[in-house]
């Protein structure tokens, strides 16, 4: 038998040791992977919070919000509900009823949560289209029904 421990150049003493450093070597494998599965949560974890952050602070940037509202007969209102001032609000004459004057003169603008009268006559469209400093596409502005 020690013929035969000895041709195969290993002795029973020494599985063991193979053994162990069998499972070191699969702990080892499982250890990195589970690095690089961890390296790639943590990015993806830092990317959506990136995201969220971005988000929050968009929502909480000052916006114009414009309304119209019909307060009589031809009167009506331009209303800024928003958080932003809106200057230089001008609207697409191609859409405009055959009357429309705005109250006042000069450079029509809005601070937040201002208003400005003005009057509507003739065909009334359903929506106006307005942009102001900052919007450089027409906005539409729904006309409300006269009560």
């Amino acid at each position: 038998m020690a013929d035969l421990e000895g041709v195969a150049g290993m002795e029973w003493g020494d599985v063991p040791g193979w053994g162990a450093l069998l499972l070191s070597i699969g702990a080892l494998v499982v250890s990195l992977r589970a690095q690089r599965d961890g390296k790639r949560a943590a990015d993806v974890a830092e990317k959506t919070l990136a995201r969220e952050v971005a988000a929050e602070e968009e929502a909480a940037r000052p916006r114009v919000d414009l309304r119209l509202e019909h307060e009589e007969k031809d009167a009506y209102k331009i209303c800024n509900d928003g958080t932003a001032p809106a200057r230089n609000i001008v609207f697409d004459g191609e859409e405009l009823p055959y009357v429309f004057t705005l109250r006042g003169t000069g450079e029509v603008s809005l601070e937040p949560g201002e208003a400005m009268g003005f009057l509507m006559a003739g065909g009334v469209p359903p929506q106006l289209f307005a942009k102001w400093d900052g919007q450089d596409v027409y906005v539409p502005l729904r006309v409300p029904p006269k009560r």
